[in-house]
């Protein structure tokens, strides 16, 4: 298979300083952005950079919305594995899809993002039917983690960690717990969503315990709808204003 088909084709530009992250996790990525930035002066002391970062936790609350704003700060383009393709009927081209995307990260220092990990690496007792393959499709996907040069990145993201085989969770140096936003996180995004907005279009009935992708999609249906009627108001208007002259 063509290695431009194993990538989602995806130039998003995200800055780090506008992802919703809780402090924790905001000091992680900053640790996470100078380590690599100091990488020549950590190695004099025999210290290597984390390079292997596990995102986990609810989905819509910003893993891969991370990912790429990690890519940007490091100034490294970022791959982003394309499940649906990787994929196949058999764990053998499966393993050879991945191991095209990875050398590909390798060779251009890249950011290497794996989302829905899980898909492709659960626990080799968990699945009784195909434990055999899968068994050789994790220990693939442990080989190339384990030689991934310090110089590119590699993050992965789950909603299931817990499927995860153990041996590859050791992997990653770091592992970042996203959670779902509280309501006074939420009601800072929804601020910003809703800033370039009408003043009018701003005062939108709030909806909370969900995640920020949730958040968004709500906000701007809402916001959408309200210009549609506003429109339609108007367009009513101008055909009575026509009607009453002729």
């Amino acid at each position: 298979m063509n290695i431009f088909d194993l990538i989602i084709n995806d130039k998003e530009v995200v800055s780090l300083d506008t992802v919703f992250l809780n402090e924790l996790n905001q000091k992680k990525m900053l640790q996470l952005v100078k380590e690599h930035k100091y990488v020549a002066e950590l190695a004099k002391y025999g210290l290597t950079t984390n390079n292997k970062i596990m995102l986990y936790g609810s989905s819509g609350c910003g893993k891969t919305t991370t990912a790429k704003a990690l890519a940007n700060a490091l100034n490294k383009p970022i791959l982003i594995l394309n499940l649906s393709n990787v994929v196949c009927a058999r764990i053998g081209e499966t393993a050879q899809n991945i191991k095209q995307v990875f050398d590909k990260a390798a060779r251009e220092n890249a950011v290497l993002f794996l989302d829905e990990f899980d898909q492709i690496a659960k626990d080799r007792v968990s699945d009784d039917k195909d434990v055999g393959e899968m068994r050789r499709l994790v220990n693939t996907i442990i080989q190339l983690i384990d030689y991934y040069p310090k110089n590119a990145l590699l993050l992965c993201a789950t909603n299931h960690p817990e499927i995860i085989d153990s041996a590859l969770l050791r992997r990653f140096q770091l592992q970042i717990h996203f959670e779902m936003p509280t309501p006074d996180i939420l009601d800072v995004y929804y601020d910003k969503l809703l800033s370039s907005f009408p003043e009018n279009l701003q005062n939108i009935e709030r909806k909370y315990a969900i995640s920020f992708a949730e958040a968004k999609d709500y906000a701007f249906t809402l916001v959408k709808s309200a210009l549609i009627d506003a429109l339609e108001k108007q367009e009513k208007m101008n055909q009575e204003r026509i009607g009453s002259l002729s």
